[in-house]
């Protein structure tokens, strides 16, 4: 998988593209969106019924910059603090250690 240099999308209208290129229909609001979440780095939380394309804009998304795509499903009662900043440190330490030592894990990225 070849990653794409995000920041070598100048304009919606790039990102746009990007997407077109996966076969994937963008409107300018949801690529506006999406290029300000890849540009300022930060995530972008989507919401929505089951069914309305969330999982698939990731996957596009994901295809489309050549990057791994990491899926959270979200349950009521799951608030965004418990899913973006709190974690538990020991078990990610050992899932670490596991990808590691499976050879999954690139340190150069």
């Amino acid at each position: 998988m070849t990653q794409t240099d995000f920041s070598a999308l100048d304009s919606v209208e790039d990102l746009q593209s990007l997407l077109s290129q996966q076969h994937y229909l963008a409107d300018r609001s949801l690529a506006t969106a999406l290029l300000l979440a890849l540009k300022m780095q930060r995530p972008l939380l989507l919401e929505g019924e089951a069914g309305v394309g969330k999982t698939e804009l990731a996957k596009v998304l994901s295809l489309a910059l050549g990057r791994k795509l990491i899926r959270l499903q979200c349950y009521e009662g799951l608030d965004v603090g418990s899913a973006v900043y709190e974690w538990n440190y020991a078990r990610q330490m050992i899932e670490i250690r596991l990808a590691e030592a499976a050879g999954e894990v690139n340190r150069q990225a």
